[in-house]
């Protein structure tokens, strides 16, 4: 039975069957079979790399003397014999003599066989044990690499379905291993891009490039409320003769590095929301505009929908001891949704008037002054949200998810509140948005604050203006009549600016335009003081000249206060009208069939400088005639030289038979600017 095995070059493949592995060939085992004698009768071509002897000078010979030591030849000859007596197998590793005379230790597994004729035979299979060893250590270093390491690891066959995953792998999508086995890869990521995942997989399969450090971000099932994310590396896995034996996968847990940078670019854009908030909130003394800009800085970047809510007793400026019981009463200054949504027509409308009870979340925030969140709504909070059961269910229908109130705080006094809600943003509100909105909402409050009592200045200053201006008849004796006053209309400033219209014996009327610089309370109690001199001056049917010369001293006698002023009589008797100007802008005469001007009047010193004399000119005013006294405010501008709108001003005068009020409007409107910082007197004249 002295057999060779040899490779014949064929697979020896039966159809159908899976093909070959290389371990095999990588462990390089030998056969070989030994008849009752110890006679090698069968060898094969992998005992010939194995021992370095061919199978014709193998065959035949005696296996122990030309295999063993002879100091080991003894135990070999008892080893051999024991198998073929008991037939028990042995396992084990023994020193064998090489060809080249080199002593090589071998790995063995023997068993007794039968042929057919009932004949014995010794089988050893034989590896060389150096390699078989460290074949051992790196199968055992791999089981214990793939079993302790932090990285998921995972193997799958050529289908992607999950042949093995070690325990990281479980910790970190939160499916057990024995739930992994079988299942397509697909079937256990937790990524909204699971398909294209495995699409790269398969690629991966294809090319045999590796795919490395992926990045995908999901809510594995372990930990479904928060976001993680993960590095993904896939390789194709190859036996030694290049066959694919399916795909490996490693997974790296970055989700603290990734909430990191997450945390890191929020901070930044709150950061940058807090700045830009400094310079749009604000930006007017406007208690409206103010909400307003609260609302846009925190749509969408805070909430999705927003409304800013004053106490309307804060507005009034009442200070109100406010108890546990009873309603709140709010007045809705703005509103602001970052899409269009059902939730706006839950809110109250701005410039509304709401009471809100005790039991209500706002009334809540402005009771205690501190926010009031609720990060997830349940059914029962958007009763306590809503202003009514049709609201609930307008808020509902938005999807509100989550809620915040922070009250707006100046001073230690609580102004209002600022309403947030979420409903396509799918976070809800934390204690970060809470400080955010806390910080925004302290700013808008000290805008607010300062608008409020602004307001009430301004409004106190413009009643003090509007009651000290005359309430002339539009008609006195020889003179048609038409008058004007406008407050500052970019800063609602409220000034001195006056004019006046005053009856003097004779039929004479004294017409006066003034203007004392500076604004607010003061100026306009400035103004009232002048105006109530000039009076008392011009009932002593003084010249315009020595009516000025007194005012000025009159002027003198108060805190920095310089004053312009035009002052003329118009004698309808004698059609003649007499001027003097004490630092003013020059009147305007138009007449009919002639060019506008200007009146070429001595300018004077302003009242307050003392000790000056004012000229006086006298002209003759001809029936239809229009004399225009006007204070700087109508044409002085911070963009336009003061030449030009002098040139815009008579040109509005083109027609002197104009209805007087329309003439007024036509200069206001036409010359006024949305920028202008000053206020305006007007008075315009038409001689009978």
């Amino acid at each position: 039975m002295a057999v060779n095995a040899a490779h014949d070059g064929g697979t020896g493949r039966t159809p159908g069957s899976p093909p070959p592995t290389g371990l095999l060939d990588v462990l390089s085992v030998a056969a070989v079979v030994l008849d009752t004698q110890g006679r090698i009768v069968f060898w094969t071509p992998q005992a010939e790399e194995l021992f370095g002897y061919a199978a014709r000078d193998a065959l035949g010979r005696q296996a122990a003397r030309m295999l063993v030591r002879p100091e080991h030849l003894d135990a070999a000859v008892g080893l051999f014999a024991d198998v073929l007596a008991t037939g028990r197998g042995w396992a084990g590793a023994f020193p064998i003599r090489h060809r080249d005379g080199s002593s090589r230790l071998t790995e063995f597994r023997t068993m007794r066989l039968l042929d057919d004729r009932g004949a014995v035979y010794a089988l050893g299979i034989a590896a060389d044990h150096s390699l078989l060893q460290r074949v051992e250590t790196d199968l055992a270093l791999c089981e214990r690499l793939i079993s302790q390491s932090p990285i998921g690891l995972a193997l799958m066959d050529p289908d992607l379905r999950y042949l093995l995953v070690n325990p990281a792998l479980e910790r970190l999508d939160g499916i057990p291993a024995e739930e992994h086995i079988g299942r397509h890869l697909r079937e256990t990521l937790p990524f909204p891009d699971a398909d294209s995942v495995e699409s790269a997989l398969r690629q991966v399969l294809t090319t045999g490039t590796p795919l490395l450090d992926q990045f995908h971000v999901g809510r594995p099932a372990s930990d479904p409320d928060r976001e993680h994310a993960w590095s993904l590396s896939f390789y194709r896995l190859e036996d030694p003769g290049g066959r694919v034996l399916g795909a490996a996968a490693s997974v790296v847990d970055v989700t603290e590095r990734h909430r990191a940078a997450a945390e890191a670019d929020r901070a930044r854009r709150r950061l940058a929301l807090v700045a830009e908030a400094s310079a749009r909130v604000g930006t007017t003394l406007e208690v409206d505009q103010t909400a307003h800009e609260l609302a846009g800085i925190c749509t969408p970047e805070l909430a999705d929908v927003v409304a800013v809510d004053v106490l309307d007793a804060a507005l009034a400026l009442r200070r109100v001891r406010r108890s546990d019981a009873g309603p709140e009463l709010f007045r809705a200054l703005a509103l602001r949704a970052a899409r269009p949504s059902v939730a706006l027509r839950a809110a109250d409308a701005p410039g509304d008037l709401a009471a809100y009870d005790g039991d209500r979340l706002v009334t809540l925030c402005v009771r205690t002054g501190r926010p009031v969140l609720v990060r997830r709504v349940a059914e029962e909070d958007l009763g306590r949200i809503a202003r009514s059961a049709e609201a609930t269910a307008l808020l509902r229908e938005a999807g509100v998810h989550s809620y915040l109130a922070v009250p707006l705080i100046a001073h230690g006094e609580v102004l209002g509140a600022l309403d947030l809600k979420r409903t396509a943003n799918p976070l809800p509100f934390d204690e970060d948005d809470v400080v955010l909105a806390t910080e925004l909402a302290g700013r808008a409050a000290v805008a607010i604050d300062n608008a409020r009592w602004y307001q009430s200045v301004r409004n106190t200053a413009l009643t003090l203006q509007r009651s000290l201006l005359p309430d002339h008849s539009a008609h006195h004796t020889g003179l048609e009549l038409a008058s004007r006053y406008e407050p500052a209309q970019a800063t609602s400033e409220v000034g001195g600016d006056w004019y006046d219209v005053i009856t003097l014996t004779g039929g004479k009327t004294a017409l006066v335009v003034g203007d004392v610089m500076g604004n607010g309370i003061d100026a306009a109690a400035t103004m009232g003081r002048l105006r109530t001199a000039t009076c008392a001056y011009a009932d002593l049917d003084l010249a315009p000249g020595e009516v000025l010369r007194h005012l000025d001293r009159v002027t003198c006698d108060l805190e920095h206060y310089i004053v312009t002023c035009v002052y003329a009589v118009y004698d309808p008797a004698t059609r003649r009208c007499t001027l003097a100007n004490a630092g003013h802008m020059p009147p305007a005469l138009a007449r009919e069939g002639r060019p506008p001007e200007f009146l070429d009047l001595p300018t004077g010193a302003p009242l307050g400088v003392g000790g000056v004399a004012f000229e006086e000119v006298t002209l003759e005013l001809g029936a239809g005639d229009l004399l225009v006294l006007y204070t700087d405010g109508l044409v002085e501008t911070r963009q336009h030289p003061i030449d030009d709108r002098l040139d815009v001003l008579l040109g509005f005068l083109d027609r002197p038979s104009r209805p007087l009020e329309e003439t007024c409007d036509l200069l206001l409107y036409g010359l006024r600017h949305p920028d202008d910082h000053d206020d305006v007197a007007l008075l315009v004249a038409r001689a009978l």
